[in-house]
């Protein structure tokens, strides 16, 4: 028979013969996607490492698999591999020949396993790799103990993770053989003690020691360091070495998050950039030196066990030079702590600072003029604290040409200089939020030439954000934003205000609009077509001004007003734009909320809060809008099936009604006779 005419018989078999033919024969490799030379064999509960790979892979991936342990051979088919990810399975060791033949492997991934369990033979099959630049080994639960033994002879390594393991103090043994070692990471450890465990790593550059149990960081003499993230600890001291002579290389330092209580003791000569010391307790102590406010108090501190020549440093508390060198300090954020006061010429330390951020402290003055800022300062934030006035002359607001963004909110000011935002021609955000300062009228304006109840802020073609809220405003001039190009205006919480002439002539760019808590009522808004957010929440609203229909707005915000039902024309025209929309906190009718069914087949539409929307029912009965199997109401009309119950008894009581007379119409002596006779047996049973 020839050839070709075995084929149809062949074919016929090729079903019967995929059933016979074992597992085995279709490995679970198929489902690895390759990419040149990169395979991706993630998220396949497999349990060993695929051996029908290409041979010449270079990558290999295997997260998210169930890979118990590495043998000897799993590896050995492909010798061309650099990259190695078994991150998130359930490896407990690596068998001592797992690597052998691997001479090119220079980044190993072996993240979210056990190796706590067998790490002594882990330890021996890492000690294979003599190119290995990149190691994993985060959430593995490791001791002190095993990181020392896994990491013996690794002397290639730049790049170490050892986050979320069980660390607990650090000393010279720990990371001995680590002399390229770049960057480390050890956060999320239970470590209370580091004791010269970076000796034997001169290179290290970028340090993390976030979230661990520190108490304190002194005798700082790593002048290589780059980065050093200590935040969320337990820290009460930072104090670098002030004898070396070397320039530390240190450019970002973050200290957030712990029990700070003096400024950091930086080091006297550094690169410092960013320091980050928010979240802590500092306080400046410089007013302590003239003993008036504590005359019995000690005006020095005595720093113990500082590991240096000295058993004991004694400082005075008002010393500028324990600050150090902050000449380089472009950012430096102290939000949340207990600052009063910046010390005399602290400040003018200073002349590269762009942000600094106050918020939420104590400041009870604030002088521009005297703390001379640096004239590179973009963004300024003092929101959140006690002031009730700010001092600046005109040649120092010039001066600060480049400040952006400037926040005021949450004090008790009560003066400014007129001229103070209008001065800062490069102003594009100013927050005043919840003081007692006005906008002054042009004549107030005129007057007044340094300080005053009130500020101008027209003519400032810079400026785009405005937040005015809480402010106590009851009226705006109608010249108020006049020259301004604002995109977001926020006024609310100031009852009964009246702006609608003032704000006509941002019509054309304002794309906020905050008006929540202003008492409107009949606000006309078919002018504002580039509005696109706008609150007009807690304003008592029981009908939605028509003209919202007219704006292509994105995110309204109706909570907490009067509105008992959106008729369906009305929500259909606002679903065809909207992207977020808050509701809750109105009184809503049970039987009117078709709009709440628009909103939710809406694609795009996220109803913030929607478990909160709640309406009541002809009983004054309580339920949750998103639950409509609570109440009975038509699905069409929405009119409750109560009243037609309630229709029907009404009629059917008016019917025996009319019966019971037309009855008693034709037989008037019917109702005498049976009352005296049910009379006299009630008479007859007394007796």
């Amino acid at each position: 028979m020839p050839i070709h005419g075995l084929i149809p018989i062949l074919l016929c078999f090729l079903p019967i013969w995929r059933i016979l033919t074992p597992v085995s024969s279709h490995p679970r490799s198929s489902h690895c996607q390759l990419v040149l030379k990169m395979a991706l064999c993630n998220n396949g509960e497999r349990s060993s490492v695929p051996s029908t790979l290409p041979d010449n892979i270079e990558e290999l991936h295997l997260d998210y698999n169930a890979i118990q342990t590495l043998k000897d051979t799993s590896l050995s088919r492909y010798p061309s591999l650099n990259s190695l990810s078994f991150a998130c399975n359930k490896l407990e060791k690596l068998e001592s020949r797992t690597f052998e033949g691997l001479k090119l492997l220079e980044s190993l991934n072996l993240a979210s396993n056990n190796l706590y369990i067998g790490y002594q033979e882990t330890s021996r099959a890492l000690k294979k790799l003599p190119r290995l630049r990149v190691l994993d080994l985060s959430e593995n639960k490791l001791d002190n103990e095993m990181v020392v033994a896994l990491l013996q002879n690794l002397t290639s390594l730049e790049y170490l993770n050892l986050s979320g393991n069980l660390l607990q103090r650090l000393d010279e043994e720990s990371f001995r053989d680590l002399h390229q070692l770049r960057e480390l990471d050890l956060q999320r450890n239970i470590m209370f003690e580091i004791d010269a465990a970076f000796k034997n790593s001169p290179k290290l550059q970028r340090l993390n020691l976030a979230f661990n149990y520190l108490p304190c960081l002194t005798d700082f003499h790593m002048t290589q360091l780059v980065v050093l993230n200590a935040s969320h600890n337990a820290l009460e001291w930072f104090i670098s070495r002030q004898d070396l002579n070397d320039t530390f290389q240190l450019e970002t330092l973050d200290l957030s998050n712990n029990n700070l209580l003096f400024f950091p003791f930086l080091p006297s000569q550094s690169r410092l950039r960013h320091l980050y010391l928010s979240r802590n307790v500092i306080r400046f102590y410089e007013l302590f030196a003239n003993n008036v406010t504590f005359p019995n108090s000690s005006t020095t501190v005595e720093f113990y066990n500082l590991k240096t020549q000295a058993a004991n440093v004694t400082a005075r508390l008002w010393d500028d030079s324990l600050h150090g060198d902050i000449s380089s300090l472009e950012t430096l954020d102290l939000r949340e702590n207990q600052v009063e006061y910046f010390p005399e010429g602290f400040v003018q330390k200073m002349p590269n600072l762009s942000r600094l951020r106050m918020c939420t402290n104590c400041l009870q003055r604030l002088n521009l003029t005297s703390e001379r800022f640096s004239s590179n300062l973009f963004e300024l934030d003092v929101s959140n604290n006690r002031l009730d006035q700010i001092l600046a002359d005109d040649g120092t607001l010039a001066g600060l040409g480049n400040l952006t963004y400037f926040n005021l909110s949450l004090n008790n000011l009560v003066k400014l200089p007129v001229r103070l935002f209008s001065s800062l021609q490069s102003l594009r955000s100013v927050d005043v939020s919840y003081n007692n300062i006005d906008h002054c009228l042009p004549e107030e304006a005129e007057v007044n030439t340094s300080s005053s109840t009130c500020v101008e802020w027209n003519n400032i073609e810079s400026l785009r954000q405005l937040y005015l809220k809480g402010s106590n405003l009851k009226t705006i001039p109608t010249s108020a934003f006049t020259g301004l190009s604002l995109t977001h205006l926020e006024l609310s919480d100031n009852p009964g205000l009246i702006l609608q002439e003032s704000i006509e002539c941002l019509s054309r760019t304002l794309q906020h609009l905050g008006l929540g808590n202003t008492h409107i009522q009949d606000f006309d808004f078919s002018h504002f077509h580039s509005l696109k957010s706008l609150n007009i929440s807690k304003n008592s609203l029981e009908h939605l001004p028509p003209s919202l229909l007219n704006l292509d707005l994105r995110v309204l915000d109706l909570r907490d007003n009067r509105l008992s039902t959106i008729p369906p024309g009305q929500a259909n025209v606002l679903a065809l734009n909207l992207k977020t929309v808050f509701l809750s906190g109105n009184p809503f009718n049970c039987c009117q909320t078709e709009w709440f069914r628009t909103f939710e087949t809406a694609k795009f539409v996220d109803m913030v809060g929607r478990s909160d929307m709640e309406c009541e029912d002809l009983f004054q009965g309580t339920h949750r809008v998103e639950h409509p199997e609570s109440f009975l109401c038509f699905d069409q009309r929405g009119e409750s099936i109560v009243w037609y119950i309630l229709l029907v008894v009404s009629g059917c009581l008016f019917v025996a009604i009319v019966l019971a007379f037309v009855l008693l119409a034709a037989r008037p002596k019917t109702l005498p006779k049976s009352i005296k006779k049910k009379y006299l047996s009630i008479r007859l049973s007394d007796t």
